[in-house]
């Protein structure tokens, strides 16, 4: 008899909707203008485009010239600090982040790091919270950036952003966070939140993938990482993939809906059932990151005694698709950079496991996960050689 299919790893990615699918299909064949041109193909795309950045920009409350497309989160994070770090060079080369920052901001600043600039990695608790008071005591007068990830991807806890921002504000220094899990999860309004830039990508909220946005605060600018055409305001050169925009448009509308519905408040409960059946019904697991300030679809643990791989192994086999830290690094065998910043050993942090829900998440998926998980853990610790002290 198959296993029951329950899908964990929305942290990771999403399922593209079906009113976001029909929202891309017309792109591909009949409305396949290039939205440069002037003719009425163009400029029937140009419309849609224009739609998606406006649908893009009411779900984070900006304006919708403030919103650029990319190729992704990465690409946006890319741009945002290396465009940053290059266009006030001449104020200050000093840059700061955090220890549990994603690696597309972390590898980043360390390639800046060797390229004339300095950067300051500013640690954490062990909820994952960044400090703003060590945030205000560790900006310099040459500090041009701070980048801060909104939500832990590998965690869920969700770093104190407005509080984060008024610091930086404080001290003139542009502010960035990735907001590729919180946003279209958190109602943000961008208009009274103190971000100056702010990384989004589609596939997290049910869109496509190979298509992200960063928002840039009017009067802020960038040097771009891709020139030619000068395409999305000149900051994005190459010819706009509408598609996947108007796939975006379609996703950020559902997630404004989903907002506004009560569905949000509902995976919630869900997520809070699962916390608390696993930490009741595994010996010595605890949650990993803030139990109150979390994603509301986000679930994450440590298991002692256990090899986080072979539960992930163990869970597939039964039909439980899940992760153990961060999904873009999911081939290394090394522990998460995430779980050591909040002090844990590496036997412990070898033994994470992350189990994120969706909109299609049911009460009877979180009931087959707990069943089926704590006798996957019992079974591999009477395997282990790691015996409870």
């Amino acid at each position: 008899m198959n296993p029951r299919k329950v899908y964990l790893d929305h942290s990771a990615t999403t399922a593209v909707d079906e009113s976001v699918l029909a929202a891309m299909l017309p792109f591909f064949r009949s409305s396949f203008g290039n939205p440069n041109s002037l003719h009425a193909w163009g400029r029937e795309v140009r419309k849609a485009v224009d739609e998606a950045r406006e649908k893009v920009a009411a779900l984070i409350g900006a304006q919708p010239q403030e919103v650029l497309f990319t190729g992704g989160g990465s690409e946006a994070d890319n741009l945002a600090v290396k465009g940053t770090a290059w266009a006030r060079r001449d104020r200050g080369r000093h840059l700061i982040t955090s220890a549990v920052d994603h690696h597309a901001v972390l590898d980043t600043m360390k390639w800046l790091g060797k390229n004339g600039f300095e950067v300051t990695v500013l640690p954490v608790d062990r909820e994952g919270f960044v400090s703003p008071e060590a945030l205000d005591a560790a900006i310099r007068p040459d500090t041009t950036l701070v980048s801060i990830l909104f939500a832990n991807n590998e965690i869920g806890t969700v770093q104190p952003v407005a509080k984060l921002g008024e610091v930086c504000r404080k001290h003139g220094v542009l502010f960035h966070t990735d907001a590729v899990q919180a946003a279209g999860h958190l109602p943000m309004d961008l208009s009274n939140l103190p971000v100056d830039l702010m990384t989004l990508a589609a596939h997290k909220m049910y869109g496509p993938k190979g298509i992200g946005a960063l928002y840039v605060r009017k009067g802020i600018r960038l040097t771009p990482l891709i020139h030619g055409g000068g395409q999305e305001y000149g900051l994005r050169s190459g010819t706009e993939n509408t598609p996947y925009i108007a796939g975006f448009g379609e996703a950020a509308a559902l997630a404004a809906k989903r907002l506004g519905n009560g569905d949000v408040d509902r995976e919630r409960a869900l997520r809070d059932r699962l916390i608390d059946g696993v930490l009741s019904r595994i010996e010595d697991s605890f949650l990993t990151g803030s139990r109150t300030e979390r994603l509301p679809y986000h679930a994450s643990f440590c298991i002692p005694r256990v090899e986080g791989e072979a539960m992930l192994l163990r869970l597939d086999f039964a039909g439980i698709g899940a992760s153990s830290g961060s999904a873009c690094t999911s081939g290394s065998l090394e522990p998460s950079h995430v779980l050591l910043a909040l002090g844990l050993p590496h036997e412990i942090a070898h033994g994470s496991v992350r189990l994120t829900l969706g909109k299609d998440t049911a009460e009877e998926d979180i009931d087959y996960v707990l069943e089926t998980f704590p006798p996957i853990v019992q079974t591999l610790r009477g395997l282990s050689p790691f015996k409870k002290a």
